[in-house]
This record gives C-alpha cells, sequence and structure tokens, in this order.
C-alpha cells in the first residue's frame, strides 16, 4: 500500500510510541483510578464595578484547615481536607472522597485596595471581596502649555 505522505522515520517512531504510552496510560487510569485524580479547587473571579468577587469551592474543608497568604500581587489559598476516623471496621470497594492538602495562587492586579480584602467560608465555598482603589474623581487632567 503506497500513502499519499511520506512519512519519515521520526515520525513513524514517535507516532508508535504515542500510541503505545496511550494504551499503557488507559490500562494504568483502569487499575489505579485513584492516583489520576488530582485534588482541585475550582475558582470563579468576577470583575465588579468597584471590587474583585472571587469563590472558590472547598467541600468539607473547615475554616481551621484554609490559610490565606497575601504576598505582593500574588493571594494565595492552601486548604487541607482530612479524613476523619471514627469507625472500626471500614469496608470499601470504591472511594471517591479527596483527602489532603491543595492551593490555588491568583494574581490580583495593582488596582486592589490590599487593607481591605475579606475572606468567609460558608457552606463549602470560600468567598473573598478585595475591593478597587478608589479612583481619583477628575479622569482628565487640563495641561498648560508655558
Amino acid at each position: 500500500m503506497r500513502f499519499l505522505v511520506k512519512q519519515t522515520p521520526d515520525n513513524f517512531i514517535k507516532s508508535v510510541n504515542d500510541e503505545i504510552s496511550s494504551i499503557l496510560n488507559r490500562h494504568f487510569d483502569d487499575l489505579y483510578p485513584e492516583s489520576t485524580q488530582d485534588l482541585s479547587m475550582p475558582i470563579e473571579i468576577r470583575d465588579k464595578k468597584d471590587e474583585y468577587d472571587i469563590r472558590a469551592e472547598l467541600p468539607g474543608v473547615k475554616k481551621e484547615d484554609l490559610d490565606i497568604d497575601l504576598n505582593e500581587n500574588y493571594l494565595t489559598i492552601r486548604a487541607k481536607k482530612v479524613e476523619e476516623h471514627s469507625e472500626e471496621d471500614k469496608s470499601y470497594k470504591k472511594s471517591e472522597f479527596q483527602y489532603g492538602e491543595f492551593s490555588r495562587m491568583i494574581y490580583l492586579p495593582q488596582d486592589v485596595d490590599y487593607e481591605k480584602i475579606d475572606a468567609q467560608l460558608e457552606h463549602g465555598i470560600l468567598k473573598i471581596k478585595a475591593p478597587k482603589l478608589e479612583k481619583s474623581k477628575e479622569s482628565v487632567k487640563k495641561i498648560t502649555v508655558k
């Protein structure tokens, strides 16, 4: 059979390697599905008229297990989700609950009033209000020529 596109040996080896990697990844994902799960923190950032409204989804995280830092223009949210051990005899066939530590770094623009940032955790949603700096009332300045 003739190919319409001429393949070089490098392209052929790369395509075979990619196919083998794909097959192995699918095989190991089926064997160990929990190893492919990533602890994540979905966020939502809204740019409102006079503030930035940041929300992070943190189900099962307690206020004590949450750490928020502001370093220069970067807001870092760190959370820890701990498994509680209360039952004596646990028998699971499959568990998709996620436990561990995870973090998210968010860049804040220069127009944020860093002294007035406020955070609240309610029903698994972290709400951060980052007010914008007040702009001067006069946006147009007249310059006289000398």
